[in-house]
């Protein structure tokens, strides 16, 4: 049986889990379609997920469609998870994105259908909510293909939009003008069918229109349009025929070697991890010894295999399928699991959290069981970034909004039974490097205190690039293990740089090393005192490093957002002072009527201020959506602008920092 991953993508509220109710439903998995606003779904099965109405973490369910298995994982609408999306498009073979015909195209459904584009995600559009007052299919068949792709088609007429009973009517062969745009969407990227339209179009049936649309839709070429309704199930027949036909279902070899991609992790109630996996060749069968991570491997305790809307238990995960696997410790989020070559690291598909808070135990017995805490759910959502502070005792974590904070609070209440505070969201800035520079200190020579040499230079280097550590004196010239700790202590100490920020960008060439060989005493007895060891290349290397980094310079970088706003054209002027204020940086607008829309760069710092104080000036009619742009250099003194001393410390409080937690993390 052929099987295919099918996401459900959508900004928030546009009836993504609706739609997916509708489906299981429709496939006899459920018996009575959930209401999201009952909390009584099957895919929003957190707590937190029924009390507030919204996706928070995305969950999979399975039904079949004929001949066809489709494993649908409904994602978070949120932008605050944003990273629950992005953990799930490395193992989709196809999306369906939603968009509700009354509030049309948003903010984040233009930054999915970017990402979709960019990863060459197969891609159906289904416009729901034709049965709300307001649907307009014209509106927003205009609105997808001028803010998300020319490429889209509509699959079906509409009628009777905005009422109890709408009408979806699909277009077939005797409707000219479909097929006529459909020939001029398709010949455009298919010189075959072209050149055969142009000889004759007599030649060219319906049935290869339709075989050239599967063909190009599964290229994510063409975008096929389809309305309905989740709520009414209106549209919901054409729309599964349409993923059944149009979309890819890959076939695995159950046979072949174990492949497979980590996509989520969770816990289990006795506290072990489960790992959701889709495998795309072999099968991973209990008791198996598998290979994850660049040097990890295991054994398989338990597995379950999504099967008619449930995780059934069983003692394999075919290929083709999404499963769960018990036992393997070690697992990270993103891991490769199998023999076969591991793929190439992807970046991140969306932009990082650009905000950062404090969490404060309510009371200060609980300081170790919150950083377990947030280090299992660092292990569920790698992007929260946990970031411990030993000289103040405090523990960051990096956030995408305020509605994530909330749900980190009630998580560690619920779960871990811990009380916590936070302080106010900070934003999250980065430092670039202003020039190059570099230092050394010599074993045995004052005032270096370690029985190692260490030179380094560091130099610029291009933006996106990641930190480059090479060398320019001989590997054989010391142990390599002594190399590997000077690298993975310059990757761990440009964690925070001169101004406590991230440096992300950075070429770093080892220039001078020494050591003194094991050496022991006349009895034999090994002598650390007279001996090198890793330790003191990863205690000394901080202090060169930083040293270097001081020579060079360095800059914060702020993140900005792009904005587009439309306002009534009467509330203009007061919106510009506004911006001003929050060191926006607009372009010329353009005057639409009585609209006008505006476009141009803010500090994300300042959009939740923007969007607090938006709905005054604009007597709720302003619109606005932002998304992360670029880093800019922070320049200049006005109340608004970010802290550039992030760890605002002396020179000797700052090393001894940057020693304990880097010889604490990697180890001595």
């Amino acid at each position: 049986m052929r099987t295919l991953n099918l996401g459900i993508l959508a900004h928030i509220d546009a009836g993504k889990t609706s739609l997916t109710e509708r489906l299981l439903h429709a496939a006899g998995v459920i018996d009575e379609i959930g209401s999201v606003d009952d909390g009584s779904t099957q895919t929003d099965s957190l707590a937190l997920e029924r009390q507030r109405g919204i996706t928070i973490k995305s969950a999979v369910v399975s039904f079949a469609v004929d001949d066809l298995t489709v494993n649908l994982i409904d994602t978070p609408g949120h932008p605050d998870f944003i990273a629950e999306v992005e953990r799930v498009l490395s193992v989709l073979d196809g999306a369906v994105l939603v968009v509700s015909a009354v509030e049309g195209v948003q903010a984040q459904t233009r930054v999915l259908m970017r990402t979709l584009q960019r990863l060459r995600i197969p891609t159906l559009i289904f416009v729901n909510k034709i049965d709300r007052s307001g649907a307009d299919a014209e509106r927003t068949l205009r609105a997808l293909a001028g803010k998300l792709s020319p490429t889209v088609v509509p699959m079906s007429a509409t009628g009777g939009l905005g009422t109890r009973t709408p009408t979806v009517t699909p277009y077939g062969a005797h409707d000219r003008p479909f097929t006529e745009a459909l020939t001029d969407l398709l010949t455009t990227r298919d010189e075959e069918l072209l050149a055969a339209y142009v000889e004759d179009e007599a030649t060219v049936s319906y049935g290869r229109l339709r075989e050239a649309l599967a063909v190009q839709t599964r290229r994510a070429q063409v975008h096929p349009v389809f309305f309905g309704s989740a709520i009414t199930g209106t549209g919901l027949p054409e729309l599964t025929a349409g993923v059944r036909e149009l979309l890819p279902a890959p076939e695995g070899d159950p046979q072949g070697p174990v492949s497979g991609t980590v996509f989520k992790v969770e816990r289990g109630p006795a506290g072990e991890k489960i790992a959701y996996v889709t495998m795309r060749s072999g099968t991973a069968r209990i008791r198996d010894v598998l290979r994850f991570g660049p040097d990890s491997e295991a054994k398989v305790t338990s597995a379950a295999v999504f099967e008619q809307g449930a995780a059934v238990r069983g003692d394999a995960v075919p290929a083709g399928r999404i499963g769960k696997l018990w036992g393997l410790g070690d697992i990270r989020i993103g891991d490769h699991i199998g023999d076969t070559p591991q793929p190439s690291a992807e970046r991140h598909h969306f932009a990082p959290p650009t905000l950062e808070t404090v969490v404060v135990p309510a009371h200060t017995t609980d300081r170790a069981a919150l950083h377990s805490a947030l280090t299992q759910l660092a292990e569920q959502d790698p992007l929260i970034n946990l970031r411990h502070d030993e000289l103040r005792q405090e523990i960051s974590v990096s956030l995408y909004g305020e509605v994530q904070k909330e749900v980190i609070g009630a998580t560690l209440a619920d779960e871990y039974g811990l009380e916590v505070t936070f302080r106010e969201s900070t934003t999250i800035c980065i430092e670039r490097l202003d020039g190059t520079g570099a230092e050394f200190a010599l074993i045995d020579k004052d005032p270096n205190p370690f029985l190692a040499t260490v030179g380094l230079r560091v130099e610029p280097a291009p933006l996106n690039s990641g930190v480059e550590f090479s060398l320019e004196i001989e590997l054989g010239s010391m142990p390599y293990a002594f190399f590997r700790a000077v690298e993975e202590t310059v990757r761990e100490t440009l964690q925070q740089g001169i101004h406590g920020w991230q440096i992300p960008d950075c070429r770093v060439v080892m220039t001078h090393s020494g050591y003194w060989p094991r050496q022991s005493h006349s009895h034999g007895t090994f002598d650390k005192s007279m001996s090198s060891t890793a330790g003191d290349f990863r205690n000394l290397t901080p202090l060169i490093l930083m040293d270097a980094l001081r020579q060079a310079g360095t800059t914060v970088h702020e993140p900005m957002h792009h904005f587009r706003i439309e306002v009534p054209s009467d509330t203009f002027g007061a919106l510009l002072l506004v911006l001003a204020k929050l060191r926006a940086v607009p372009r010329a607008p353009l005057v639409q009527g009585a609209v006008t829309v505006l476009e141009g760069e803010i500090p994300a710092a300042s959009v939740h201020s923007l969007e607090q104080q938006l709905p005054s000036l604009t007597r709720g009619e302003g619109l606005l959506e932002s998304a992360f742009e670029r880093y800019r250099p922070v320049t200049g003194a006005t109340p608004s602008r970010p802290r550039t001393d992030h760890n605002p410390l002396n020179r000797s409080e700052y090393l001894l920092q940057v020693v304990r937690r880097v010889a604490g993390r990697v180890g001595g």
